[in-house]
């Protein structure tokens, strides 16, 4: 499989989204780079990416965990959420064959911040009483998001 990422590569993606993960009237995040570099080499070994979806924002139900999201997903068709804060860390593992159902919503949002609708795309992946949320709220995350939902819906449902 061609492109796939290291631990390391994976985590220079979440040094740069901490990075934009800061608004303007926000102070700007805390994490300890070092450490956290760390913690990521540690969740994924010697596993190589195939994909990475990073969340800007996080999903309704993570608000008090961090900032920012990164959904993985391994050579080995594992997914790995890993929720990154100040001083926050901590990742689900599940296999894309233990998922129950993988649902994607293209559908419009109220922003009541700016008072209008807007489109957004999710991709949600399900298992047990867990889902991890994939959200595409500007165009140029909707191919992420859907390079994901094929990979998934591949591995889940191949044709015959």
């Amino acid at each position: 499989m061609a492109g796939l990422m290291s631990a390391d590569e994976i985590f220079e993606k979440a040094q740069n989204a901490a990075a934009a993960a800061t608004n303007p009237d926000e102070k700007a995040m805390q994490i300890d780079y070092p450490a956290l570099k760390e913690k990521i080499r540690a969740a994924l070994g010697d596993r190589k990416v195939a994909l990475c979806h990073i969340n800007k924002f996080l999903p309704e139900g993570y608000e008090d965990q961090g900032r920012f999201n990164l959904l993985l997903l391994t050579a080995g068709n594992v997914v790995f959420d890993m929720v990154i804060g100040d001083s926050y860390f901590r990742y689900d593992v599940v296999s894309v064959g233990q998922l129950d159902k993988v649902q994607v919503i293209d559908a419009m949002w109220d922003n009541k911040e700016k008072r209008k609708e807007e489109p957004f795309l999710s991709l949600r992946l399900m298992h047990a009483e867990e889902a991890h949320l994939l959200l595409a709220l500007e165009d140029d995350e909707r191919t992420s998001l859907l390079a994901f939902a094929k990979a998934v819906s591949s591995v889940r449902n191949p044709e015959k």
